[in-house]
């Protein structure tokens, strides 16, 4: 098997113009895609149909273009700052594919990349790429234990998928988790089922943190869960997850990305957590253990410390009426981070409950190996 990570820039959540264009100069095959992670320029809040818009868009053209109807398409909401729009596009093959570099990362094509010493079974762990999903969830299961284990079921599959046996390979998984609508609190309701929470943008929070709990129970990062751990016991999280919640999905889509030793390729990931929105510390330790390898896309996850402080300074995210404070820490973790790769075309995903410590979050790395002589 062997796994691509490329990215592509977008002028509009539905502008498909640079994936033809990578389709057209042989750095993009459409039948070997199984993931499409984005930026799309909206709020990132409950009313962000950015997210739904680009989803439509991008079904279609891969539709039209040989792609699998089983792709996977997380589209996380808000480009605030200089977090600038865009798709990564993740592809898997059965392994030894000719002519198309694996090595390229924003559509630049430098000729095929051969097996050589990226060859499965020769000891290297490369990229590794796998894909669930759960069952549709019922509005009286989000944030609860039930969304726990169904996305625990997932990530152990996509792990699977991947072949990835050891949790320790893993290094992010990529998860996009509904929402409730006032719709879909009354229709609860009606059925005598309680929700969670009544309040729309609360249920952000509480799907992307059960979420992160259940890929923190299938990677053995804690031990078990309970419905009033949820959104409330924050030293329980995952240093791996990465959740997104939209109102495109009733189920949970879950991408995860590792290194294994079946796979091939030169293409590799590595993570770290960050303690704070301003610790690209992180970032900078893991460019440091690779000097080598080039950057071929950064993920992370951005939140605003929950307790009002960043290393002892008081922040204001919290209390803005005007502004949602997981905009707010989309912009801060972005610059921070860009700085570090001069690029500002990274992957940035704002609300980390149970994803790192509070105030916190992993950070990833996609990496290129340098190719030897």
């Amino acid at each position: 098997m062997r796994c691509t990570v490329i990215k592509v820039e977008s002028a509009s959540p539905s502008d498909t113009v640079g994936l033809r264009r990578l389709v057209e100069e042989g750095a993009l095959r459409p039948q070997d895609v199984v993931a499409v992670l984005g930026k799309t320029e909206g709020n990132g809040c409950v009313n962000d149909f950015t997210r739904g818009y680009a989803t439509q868009a991008l079904k279609a053209w891969f539709a039209g273009n040989g792609g699998s109807e089983a792709i996977s398409y997380v589209m996380s909401g808000g480009t605030e700052g200089i977090l600038s729009p865009h798709f990564t596009v993740v592809s898997r093959t059965a392994g030894g594919a000719k002519g198309v570099d694996a090595g390229a990362g924003d559509g630049e094509i430098d000729g095929a990349v051969g097996d050589g010493e990226w060859a499965a079974g020769g000891g290297v762990k490369s990229l590794a790429i796998g894909t669930a999903r759960t069952p549709s969830l019922q509005p009286e299961e989000l944030g609860r234990l039930a969304q726990v284990e169904h996305v625990a079921t997932a990530v152990k599959r996509a792990m699977a998928e991947a072949g990835i046996a050891e949790a320790s390979d893993v290094h992010f998984v990529q998860i996009k988790c509904p929402l409730l609508t006032a719709v879909e609190v009354y229709d609860a309701q009606e059925r005598g089922c309680s929700t969670v929470t009544e309040d729309t943008y609360k249920s952000m929070g509480y799907s992307r943190g059960a979420s992160a709990l259940g890929a923190a129970l299938a990677l053995g990062e804690i031990d078990g869960v309970r419905d009033e751990d949820i959104c409330h016991a924050w030293e329980l999280y995952s240093e791996v997850a990465s959740t997104s919640a939209g109102s495109e999905l009733d189920y949970c889509e879950v991408v995860v990305f590792g290194n294994s030793a079946a796979a091939e390729g030169p293409q590799f990931i590595d993570h770290e957590v960050m303690t704070d929105a301003i610790d690209g510390a992180a970032l900078s330790r893991m460019l440091q253990r690779h000097p080598e390898a080039s950057v071929v896309q950064v993920l992370a996850k951005a939140e605003a410390d929950p307790t009002g402080y960043v290393r002892g300074r008081r922040h204001t995210m919290l209390n803005d009426s005007d502004i949602n404070h997981t905009r707010h820490a989309r912009a801060v973790v972005g610059g921070v981070l860009a700085s570090l790769v001069g690029d500002p075309m990274i992957y940035v995903s704002g609300g980390a409950e149970h994803q790192g410590p509070a105030g916190g979050g992993p950070v990833a790395v996609i990496f290129t190996r340098a190719q030897q002589a």
